[in-house]
């Protein structure tokens, strides 16, 4: 999302003086919102969905982390830290060297519990849930390592789930937190410039001061960042893009692939939807992903959820 002063919760920001406006360049997440927004949405789109027992379980794990975010309390982010992390153009939380506090451990926790209170679970992530309860703190941090560097083991993709869903809660805190001058936009646009994760869709607006306007959302932290449309997310080339969407809907949702470097991104136009919630609505278009790959297009950086 975008940052500004005390960064901006609301996506638009207007000029009271007139004339023309330019995007707010990045907007922080409201953590609490962020989670309660996408599980409602997740339960609207699962209502007579081919995968509804799946959105479900993501609904309830939504909701799981919107509890978690309510309860937990972390550190102040240090201030010198940020700055030197701007001063040498990197993200002040990068996802991949930040010195995580243990209480994204407590967001696991709050998780887990959520759903050992639920009058059924399925065996499948009722079993997944005991084998968390019965490892240690030092595995714990293992297995979020092994996530933040991209280097999930295939036997524990189970596990990962509840993992980056508790370190999806963790870091849209700290994100939330932050000012404006603290996370400014990275030379690489296409990563976030608060943890410096991949986006996991973009969103084109319809309203606002500045309509039109595509912002990206980051997979870990939940910070939305202005990027150019007409220009791939991947590789930063234009000539062969192109757009694709499922025949028969409304196009809200729709891949956006490049010919350059093969690859696709998911795009949400607000215009033709304006309940869209890029979490919610990336992971109910699967088909669309499968779509696409069917014919050669590799997906710019995974949701962290489709891990299982």
């Amino acid at each position: 999302m975008r940052q500004g002063e005390v960064a901006p919760k609301a996506p638009w920001m207007g000029n009271p003086q007139g004339g023309v406006t330019a995007p707010a360049p990045v907007i922080l997440p409201d953590p609490t919102t962020r989670f309660a927004r996408t599980s409602g949405r997740l339960g609207v789109l699962a209502v007579d969905h081919p995968m509804a027992q799946w959105l479900d379980f993501l609904c309830e794990l939504s909701q799981a982390q919107q509890e978690a975010a309510d309860m937990i309390d972390l550190p102040a982010v240090d201030a010198e830290d940020v700055a030197k992390a701007n001063g040498a153009g990197m993200p002040p939380l990068a996802a991949d060297g930040h010195d995580r506090d243990v209480a994204w451990r407590e967001a696991l926790t709050l998780i887990l519990r959520y759903f050992d209170r639920l009058p059924e679970v399925p065996d499948l992530v009722a079993a997944v849930i005991d084998s968390l309860n019965d490892v240690d703190g030092e595995t714990l941090e293992h297995l979020a390592d092994d996530f933040l560097h991209g280097a999930v083991n295939p036997d524990d993709a189970g596990r990962a789930v509840f993992i980056a869903a508790s370190l999806q809660v963790y870091f849209t805190k700290l994100a939330g937190s932050l000012e404006e001058s603290q996370a400014p936009l990275l030379p690489e646009r296409g990563l976030c410039p608060c943890c410096g994760s991949t986006p996991v869709a973009g969103v084109i607006t319809a309203s606002g001061a500045t309509p039109g306007v595509r912002y990206l959302y980051c997979s870990l932290c939940s910070t939305a960042w202005n990027h150019v449309r007409a220009v791939c997310i991947t590789c930063g080339q234009s000539a062969q893009l192109s757009l694709k969407s499922v025949e028969g809907e409304n196009g809200a949702v729709q891949v956006e692939t490049c010919d350059d470097c093969h690859t696709y991104a998911k795009m949400l136009y607000l215009a033709k939807d304006p309940k869209l919630d890029p979490y919610a609505d990336d992971l109910a278009s699967l088909g669309l992903d499968l779509m696409v790959a069917e014919v050669g297009w590799l997906r710019h950086a995974p949701n962290p959820l489709l891990l299982a």
